[in-house]
């Protein structure tokens, strides 16, 4: 690659993390791999960020593979704790390094990583390497869940390595690079709690403040502002989540984002019949991330996070438990209203009434008992259009369709406004299971990416209602038994 071209890449990086104390982070020499190819890249990405996509795709391949360091990069692997399915332990960056922050020509701030780059010092005995379908499949889940409108980190490329990754099985080899608004989790700082350095601890805080919510800094009391603002983003991601029906797979602590983003897409999916116990993780045989666990289980998250942060809060350790207490106390009404308000928004409802905790609850409840599927279920009641099955021709569903349509008509917009709002909160298409595996197979099996080339453009705007998405509408043959796996 030419000094011009490199230049001309559009790289514009800061290092900001690495101006922490050393014990977050790691500095961390790149392992090279000796056949890099790319197999998909994110031009619309690239462009955000300020990237030349076409020099980048064409010639910043070794930069994308983890051969070379772009301008201005300190690679460093970071160093962070968390609880996993409950038990606590220190972990870090074991198979990602990142390369610094893109500061991009709007005044955003992202940080670039490489998945799959290979060994770090909190690698624990493993290879830092990972394999090509779980790769993929970040890519597609985190640019679908982009598309649905829900705090994500982002794929710019993923780059097949030409070397062989041993599992189960041996596998191509793989590096995804992900954009993230930064990678500052609720493990991150239960490290620094763990280190006991008040010092630490309060350069963490305050750098987090500066990059995610900077307004706190004004606050009286900023770092109980911090708390209450991760609160507030965490309802709103949650929300989301539980609205379309996503389910994460492993809401460990460290899984969790400070910025409200969506990260880590290990073991997840997204429902098809709705049943409030589905799990599709295989190592989750208790059901603890179950879809209808996940708000408890931020809140336990969270709980984990304002421990951290007791020193902070006060000088009087009483005052700060119960100034803790008190904002992790807000989760549950927080979360009960924006949910009950983004299921009322999904039946055209505009201004919410208590009355309509009943209906929403009740066709749940009719939804789970017959067994329907959760997205398509709502697609139908937006588009009015109802298939001959037991579970539209019951009296329960009609008596319940009723009374949505006197509810309906009760309100001062009109029928037209009411499925407007509809369109624009029920998504006509998600990545469903056997799509995502399907588009998987080809890609790893056959080298045939045009299977997910296809998934990922309707998947970038699920709201459309176009006729091309209707083949995407369809359930799989059978859906029992379908399970994700750690991507490892």
């Amino acid at each position: 690659m030419s000094v011009h071209n490199h230049e001309k890449m559009g790289w514009n990086l800061d290092n900001s993390y690495s101006r922490l104390p050393h014990a977050y982070y790691s500095n961390q020499s790149l392992n090279r791999v000796s056949e890099p190819r790319l197999v998909i890249f994110n031009k619309r990405l690239a462009q955000d960020l300020g990237l030349n996509e076409t020099i980048l795709a064409e010639e910043g391949l070794n930069i994308l593979a983890g051969n070379l360091a772009p301008d201005g990069a300190k690679p460093l692997a970071q160093a962070y704790a968390g609880h996993q399915f409950g038990n606590f332990t220190m972990l870090g960056d074991g198979r990602a390094v990142l390369l610094g922050e893109q500061m991009t020509p709007k005044g955003e701030c992202f940080d670039i990583q490489l998945k799959g780059s290979g060994r770090t010092v909190f690698s624990r005995g493993g290879d830092g390497r990972a394999a090509l379908g779980p790769m993929l499949r970040e890519y597609i889940m985190s640019e679908a869940m982009f598309g649905l409108g829900i705090p994500t980190t982002r794929s710019l490329a993923v780059v097949t390595t030409g070397e062989p990754v041993y599992r189960e099985t041996t596998l191509d080899g793989a590096v995804l690079t992900r954009v993230a608004a930064s990678h500052i989790r609720v493990g991150t700082f239960q490290y620094a709690a763990q280190m006991g350095e008040f010092d630490h601890l309060k350069a963490l805080a305050d750098y987090t403040i500066q990059r995610h919510y900077p307004k706190v800094a004004e606050a009286k009391y900023p770092y109980l502002s911090l708390l209450e603002n991760v609160i507030k983003h965490q309802v709103e991601l949650i929300t989301k989540w539980q609205l379309v029906g996503f389910i994460h797979g492993v809401m460990n602590t460290d899984n969790m984002s400070i910025s409200g983003e969506t990260i880590d897409y290990g073991p997840c999916a997204f429902m098809d019949t709705y049943d409030p116990a589905t799990v599709f993780s295989s190592i989750d045989r208790q059901g603890r991330y179950a879809y209808g666990n996940q708000p408890y289980i931020a809140a336990w998250n969270l709980a984990r996070f304002a421990e951290t942060l007791i020193p902070l809060l006060s000088e009087d350790k009483e005052q700060a438990l119960e100034l803790a207490q008190q904002a992790i106390e807000s989760f549950g009404p927080l979360y009960e209203q924006a949910y009950l308000a983004g299921m009322a928004e999904k039946l055209g409802i505009f201004q919410k009434e208590e009355k309509d905790e009943e209906l929403v609850k009740t066709l749940l409840k009719l939804m789970e008992q017959h067994k329907v599927d959760y997205t398509n279920t709502f697609r139908a009641l937006t588009l009015e259009q109802y298939e001959q099955s037991d579970f539209y021709q019951s009296s329960e569903f009609k008596e319940w369709q009723r009374q949505w349509q006197v509810r309906l008509d009760n309100q001062k917009e009109s029928k037209q406004e009411a499925k407007l709002l509809m369109k624009s909160k029920n998504p006509a298409i998600i990545p469903r299971n056997h799509r995502v595996e399907e588009a998987l197979e080809a890609a790893v099996m056959d080298e045939d990416f045009t299977v997910m080339e296809k998934l990922l453009e309707v998947l970038s705007d699920p709201f459309a209602y176009s006729d091309k998405q209707n083949e995407f509408t369809k359930l799989p043959k059978n859906d029992e038994g379908y399970q994700t796996y750690c991507g490892t």
